[in-house]
Order: structure tokens, then sequence, then C-alpha cells
């Protein structure tokens, strides 16, 4: 029998080398190396490759094919059944396409893609493989939300080869694996979950989803921090990497594409959680902006652009005085580190001190804000609530704040404006550079460039 041989595979950048080390020297990342037994190759396997040039001449041959020539028909695409679901994906499911969805426990992954395949197996072959729960399981979750179950074929199995075998025979349109981090194969001497054991089935089930034009959806877990568990080298593989948030507090849920070939990346999908499954919230700034009627200092609406729509959310901002040598800099859906910096900025260029004082960041609704156009926002926030001067409620502000004091313009302006007349607001404080040549109906725009001047204009 051939030795069975190991390699060494960073997690976080697939780098490979001889033996163990503390640091890849790739990435720069600590402890992320990890052992990798590789399967011995099959005999004959070498054959079809080596041979030098002339094996390359006798073997399999390529034609290239010049660029202007390539047919660019569009690909038709498949309906999630999710209009929310659809806009994340750039349209809806590409044939061919391997599709990853991550999210922490709990978060509704296996729900919306139960839900999904219910309803297209109405109309087009679907198989669902669980490696995680039984079929009585599953059947019990599709009859709690009331979901079509006719015509959805399903597959209790983890061994990769087996699922392949099925899927050959039952030719689906849409393939479903929940999870990968429960798949195996027989040849790859390790435990399902692993680096090898992930990377290898990925790899073979995105190479029949390509060569059969099947939808292949997978789902994957996440790690403490947030990110996809596994190689990175699995977000390398796929073709569209979703991630659903949402806390066990709040029955929302976002999805998020980090990676799309098909369409935008961080494209924001809303659903709702409710008793009979996964809800796609078609309007998010109107469930954003759920405010009290009582006015408060320290609260202010942002105009933030996700993928290809704006959306209204509400932006908090506390001060206390802090009894720390230390002040305490908290940020809930903004980055901290921003956060710190445009607290330097509001008192070099804004004559704020807020050195000696607590300050405390919320996102209203669990939203995540990527975008750098909540900086003015963000430094208005901070200004109503040191001063404990509540600010008008029909005011909305956007814009990115340089060092030395300047408002810069971010895309898509125009629209950021248009959405917030569609939802009432009359008042705008935007950058110069967005300022529009004819406000909406209704609407007041200030047009600013410097950090003062958008304070005088509060």
């Amino acid at each position: 029998m051939a030795k069975a041989k190991s390699a060494f595979v960073c997690t976080e950048c697939g780098a490979e080398y001889r033996k163990w080390q503390g640091q890849c020297t790739s990435c720069r990342e600590w402890n992320s190396i990890s052992e990798v037994r590789l399967a011995p190759a099959r005999p004959g396997a070498a054959a079809s490759t080596s041979g030098g040039r002339s094996g390359y001449a006798g073997g399999i041959s390529r034609d290239v094919t010049d660029l202007a020539s390539v047919d660019l028909t569009e690909v038709p695409r498949l309906s999630s059944t999710f209009g929310e679901f659809d806009r994340v994906l750039g349209g809806g499911l590409v044939p061919g396409s391997a599709v990853l969805l991550g999210g922490h426990p709990g978060a509704g992954k296996s729900t919306l893609l139960l839900q999904t395949a219910c309803k297209l197996a109405q109309e087009r072959a679907s198989l669902y493989v669980t490696g995680e729960e039984s079929l009585s399981q599953v059947a019990m979750r599709a009859h709690r939300l009331q979901l079509p179950t006719q015509g959805l074929k399903m597959l209790a199995e983890t061994s990769v080869e087996t699922i392949l075998g099925v899927a050959e025979r039952e030719r689906p349109e849409v393939l479903i694996i929940d999870s990968i981090q429960t798949m195996h194969l027989e040849d790859i001497a390790s435990a399902p979950g692993g680096v090898a054991q992930v990377r290898e089935s990925a790899a073979a089930l995105t190479r029949f989803a390509k060569q059969s034009n099947t939808v292949l959806l997978l789902v994957g877990h996440v790690t403490k921090d947030g990110s996809l568990a596994g190689p990175k080298v699995l977000e390398h593989m796929i073709d569209a990497s979703l991630l659903l948030e949402g806390g066990a507090d709040s029955r929302f849920r976002t999805l998020r594409g980090q990676k799309n070939r098909f369409g935008a990346v961080n494209e924001l999908g809303v659903f709702a959680m409710l008793e009979h499954g996964m809800k796609e919230v078609k309007n998010p700034s109107a469930i954003f902006l759920s405010r009290s009627e009582e006015q408060a200092s320290g609260s202010l609406v942002m105009v933030v652009w996700e993928g290809t729509r704006p959306i209204l959310v509400e932006v908090q901002a506390l001060l206390d005085d802090s009894p720390l040598g230390n002040p305490r800099r908290v940020a809930v859906g903004l980055d901290g580190n921003r956060l710190s910096m445009l607290l330097a900025v509001l008192h070099k260029h804004g004559g704020l001190f807020t050195g000696d004082q607590d300050v405390f960041l919320n996102v209203v609704g669990g939203v995540k804000v990527l975008e750098t156009s909540a900086d003015l926002a963000v430094l208005l926030a901070v200004v109503s609530s040191l001063q404990n001067r509540p600010l008008p409620r029909e005011l909305v502000v956007f814009g990115e704040v340089g060092l030395s004091g300047e408002i810069r313009p971010v895309p898509s302006g125009q629209e950021r404006i248009v959405e917030a007349a569609k939802h009432g607001f009359t008042r705008a404080i935007v950058p110069r550079g967005n300022a529009p040549k004819t406000s909406p109906p209704g609407m007041e725009v200030v047009a600013v460039d410097k950090l003062a001047d958008a304070l005088e204009a509060l």
C-alpha cells in the first residue's frame, strides 16, 4: 500500500508547508497551520499528466478562443421564490453555480433553504441532503412551517461519494448540502470538518455542479468571530458567499453578500423570523426607522448604501462623564477604530473635547454599517448627546469626514436624498459634491464643505 502523506496547511490563506510552524509566512497569522492527511495517488493518475512536452501533446488538447468571439448570451436565472434572496444573489440562482450560506447557530440557515427547496420543488427537481439532522426532524420542521412537501427529494447522508452517485441518478436542478462541515470523502484520512475534508468535499461537489449545470447551495458554519469555518480556500472555490446575521433576541435577519461573481458585493436582504419561517421585508427602511415619539438627544437618521439600494437607519450616541483614566469607546454596528479617529477630528476641527467622556454608539436594528458615509451622522449624533440637545426628527445626514475636517462626497448621493424624501424627511445635510441641482419637492438640502459648516447648520 502507498504510504499516507501529510502536509501542513494554513487555514486562513491555504499556504502549504513541509512542517509545522507557529506563524504563516504568507498571511502572518499565528497558530493557523494544521496538519492535513493527503490521499494516496490513484494508479494511472500520473500517467495522463506526465511525460513532459510529449505527454501534453498526445494527451488532452485544449483550443484557445478569442475573447471577441465569446458568446455573450445572458444565462437564465432561477428564482429562489424570495425577492430579497434573489436581490442578494444578483437576480436569482445561476445554473452551475456554487453558493455558500453561512451564519451563527439559530440564525435560520436551514429554515431559509428548506423554505426555498420546498417551493422550488413544485416546479423544478430539487434534492435536499442533510448531514446534521434526520429525515424526521426535517419533516417536522417543514410541517411546522406549513410548507408544501410534495416533490422535494430528501437524503440523509454524509458521504460525498454516495451523494454524487444519487445526484447522478436523480439529476436535480437544485442541490442543497446541509452542511459542508459534516461531509467527508473516503480517500481523505481525517475527521469531517477538518481542513482537508472540507476543502476536498467542496471541490468534488463544485466540480459536479459545474459539469451537470446544477445549482449547488452549501450551508457553512461560522467561528466565534463571525468568519466562515474551514479553510480560506473554500471561499475561493465557490461563486457566491452569503452571511445570514441576526441575534437571538431579534426577529430580524440580514442576508449580506460577501462575494458574488454574478452580482453586487455587500448587497443586503432583510428577513423577519416569524412563526411560519422566514418572511422577506420589502421596505427595510420602514423597519429600521421605528423611532419613539419622544425626541431624545443623540439620535439621528443617516442614509447608507447597501449593494444597489439606499437604506435609512438610525444611529444613537450616548456620552457620559467617565470615572476611568482611559474613557471607553464602544461602537455596535460601526468600526470602533474609526470612531476614535472621528472623535479626534471633532476635537481638532470642531473644538469639542470628548477625552473625559465615555462614548457609546449603536446602529438601531442590528445593521452593520461598513461604508464611510456614516461619518458625519456619527459626529452630529455625538455632538447632540454631548450638549444634550435633541436634533430635529425630520433631519437626515450622510457624508464622509476627512482628517482635515473636510466633508467628502459619497457614491449615489442623489439616490440617497430621493429615498429620504420618500420617507417624509424635509431637511438634509450632505456634502457639497452630492448636492442636487434641483432638490426633491418639500426637501431642503444643506450642502457643507467643512465640519464647522455642518455644526453651524445645526
